[in-house]
This record gives C-alpha cells, sequence and structure tokens, in this order.
C-alpha cells in the first residue's frame, strides 16, 4: 500500500485549536449541566417481572412511557420472557408503591399478564459508592498509562499520551453532558474501554517515531513525526473503520440496553484516532522530544572490552 505523505505535523495548530474549543465547550457543559447520572449511580427501584412468553420490550417502554414512568429503563434478563424494570428515585413513593403501579400500567388490557418477580430498592449511598469507585478506576487507569508509557518510551511522549487520552474522555463525557444523555455503569465500562483504545492507538504511532528516531538520524524531529504518522495511518484507519462498523450494528440493532455505551464507544473511537495523529505527537513536539531523548546511551570504556 502507498505511503501517504500528509503534513499532519504541519497543520497541528489548526488541529489542537479546534481541539482546545472542543474541550472548553466540553467543560463547561460538565460544569454549567453536569452529566445524566443512571439509576446504577443515583439509587432507584429495580422490579423484576415474569411472562409466559417472550416479552416486548418496545410495547414495554411505551405502555410505561404513556402511564408516567418516562425515565424507565427495560431489559431482558436471563431469558425473553424475564424483564427487568428499572426506576429512578421518585420523592414520597416507596418502592411498594411504585412496583403496584408498574404492574397496573404493563398488564392493563393485555391478554397475558405479567407476574411480579421481585422489587429491589438501590439506595443513593450505593449510588455515591459506584460513582467514586467509578472515579478512582478511571484515576488510577491514567497513571497506570503514565507510569507505563514513560517506562516504555520517555517522560514527554508520557505527557503527550496523558493528555490526548484526556482530550478524549473529556469530550467523550461532554456529548453525553450536551445532549443529555444516560450515564450509567455501561457507559462508564465503556469510557474506561476508550481510554485503551486511544492509548493503544497512541502507542502504534509512538513506536514508529522511536523506530524513525534511530533510523532517520539526520531528519528532522518534526519530518520524523509526519513519516511515523503516515506510515501508520492505513493502519490505523483500518482498525478505527472495523471497530467503528461493529459499534453502529451494536448502536442500530443492539437494543436500548447498550445504546449509550455504542454511542459513547463510537464517539470515543473517532476522537481517539484523531487525538492519537493531532493531539499526542504534537503535544511530545512541543514539549521538546527530540531523537537524542531515545537514543541508547553509550557506555564509557565499553570499547575496551573488544580489544584484544
Amino acid at each position: 500500500m502507498k505511503t501517504t505523505t500528509i503534513n499532519f505535523i504541519g497543520n497541528r495548530n489548526i488541529a489542537m485549536g479546534f481541539s482546545g474549543i472542543l474541550m472548553v465547550i466540553a467543560i463547561v457543559s460538565l460544569f454549567s449541566k453536569g452529566l445524566l447520572m443512571g439509576i446504577d449511580f443515583t439509587g432507584g427501584t429495580l422490579i423484576e417481572v415474569g411472562y409466559s412468553q417472550a416479552a416486548d420490550l418496545t410495547a414495554l417502554r411505551k405502555t410505561l412511557d404513556d402511564n408516567g414512568f418516562n425515565d424507565a429503563t427495560v431489559q431482558n434478563f436471563g431469558t425473553s420472557k424475564d424483564v427487568l424494570i428499572r426506576l429512578k428515585l421518585q420523592e414520597g413513593v416507596s418502592s411498594a408503591d411504585l412496583s403496584v403501579g408498574v404492574l397496573d400500567a404493563i398488564n392493563k388490557n393485555v391478554s397475558e399478564p405479567a407476574k411480579l418477580r421481585r422489587v429491589e430498592f438501590v439506595g443513593p449511598q450505593v449510588g455515591d459508592d459506584l460513582a467514586q469507585d467509578g472515579f478512582l478506576a478511571l484515576l488510577y487507569s491514567t497513571i497506570g498509562i503514565l507510569i507505563y508509557v514513560a517506562w516504555r518510551f520517555e517522560w514527554k511522549f508520557s505527557v503527550g499520551a496523558i493528555i490526548a487520552t484526556f482530550h478524549d474522555v473529556i469530550v467523550t463525557l461532554g456529548v453525553f453532558s450536551i445532549f443529555g444523555l444516560e450515564f450509567d455503569l455501561t457507559v462508564l465500562a465503556a469510557i474506561l474501554a476508550l481510554i485503551g483504545y486511544s492509548l493503544n492507538d497512541t502507542i502504534v504511532v509512538y513506536d514508529r517515531i522511536r523506530e524513525n528516531f534511530r533510523l532517520l538520524r539526520k531528519t528532522s524531529t518534526e519530518d520524523i513525526m509526519n513519516i511515523s504518522i503516515n506510515e501508520t495511518l492505513s493502519r490505523t484507519i483500518m482498525t478505527s473503520l472495523t471497530v467503528i462498523l461493529v459499534l453502529s450494528a451494536l448502536f442500530f440493532l443492539g437494543g436500548e440496553v447498550i445504546h449509550n455505551f455504542s454511542l459513547a464507544l463510537l464517539f470515543g473511537v473517532f476522537f481517539g484516532t484523531y487525538s492519537s495523529i493531532f493531539i499526542a505527537s504534537p503535544m511530545s513536539l512541543i514539549l521538546g522530544i527530540s531523537p537524542e531523548d531515545l537514543m541508547v546511551p553509550i557506555k564509557e570504556g565499553a570499547d575496551i572490552d573488544t580489544m584484544p
């Protein structure tokens, strides 16, 4: 395959300006609107019902919406005959009253009524613990990335990778904040997966830059980075397109349960690919990375060992 000669590094100011605008918008939205937290974090009621035959989840969602349960999440639980309904906390309404209201709503005007299996209350304290654990997971994974890249490459590369990953996470969270999409544990899992994907893409580019630093010693740092990014571009695009095809199938065919999960990863893969090209390497260049930083040091007197 023919290698491209696109001047990515030469256009870094435009790309970083665009990324800066996106991050400012995302951060402002996160601080002003925040995230629409799901029941996993806010607490609420879980209601499990059973049917004698496969349940029509679309019809169930419409019935609940028509009866005032607009925030209900409906999904199969175990088999197609078992359904789990999640409802957020409602002031002044007990779990027992809520479950009775839901059961009355879904059994109205139906030939085969649902049977109530169980009702569970998820308190806000559990939600707080999940939110804290989720934040710590993001923090620890970021620290792990910083240590790994600094050890494998050089600290200037490490900072570049962290900034690129931070960019992807903030912009993706900003999308959820701006459009008011629900943020639950599945989305948190998608964000953690996004961190791994973005880092992997960046590491591929860094590996080629490191190789070319040692091969093209008379070439400028900017040119070496451009050559490296262009050499890995076909691999980057093919990988991203393959993942996007799978995520698109999940988004359109996977059902409401993983809708936000696949959406978070779709945005994350797009921004992760973008940042590995336009953010990670240019940031390392701004920090002053050069071929000398990755040269293997020559031990003084090492040639004595080879003398007769």
